[in-house]
């Protein structure tokens, strides 16, 4: 289930307030990567176990949240560094 486009464009990052757009599937494909081998971690510090198959990258690049069913989860603690 893919994310609303009216929802997508009211949504910013909550840390820095910058805006967000989909992940492409390169990026996608290396985090699920890392989730298969156990070494990603959220940046909260808890493991990442289920695989991502949509998430919102911060203008800069450097963080992703997670889309769970459609519902993006704009909580800092849940995303993922990039960098």
């Amino acid at each position: 289930m893919s994310i609303d486009n009216e929802l997508l464009e009211i949504l910013v990052c909550p840390e820095s307030r910058q805006s967000v757009k989909p992940a492409s599937a390169e990026i996608l494909e290396r985090l699920n990567l890392e989730i298969d081998a156990g070494r990603l971690r959220n940046r909260g510090g808890d493991t990442v176990a289920k695989r991502i198959e949509e998430g919102l990258v911060r203008e800069d690049g450097k963080i992703l949240y997670v889309v769970d069913d459609g519902i993006p989860i704009m909580l800092i603690d849940q995303s993922i560094e990039l960098v």
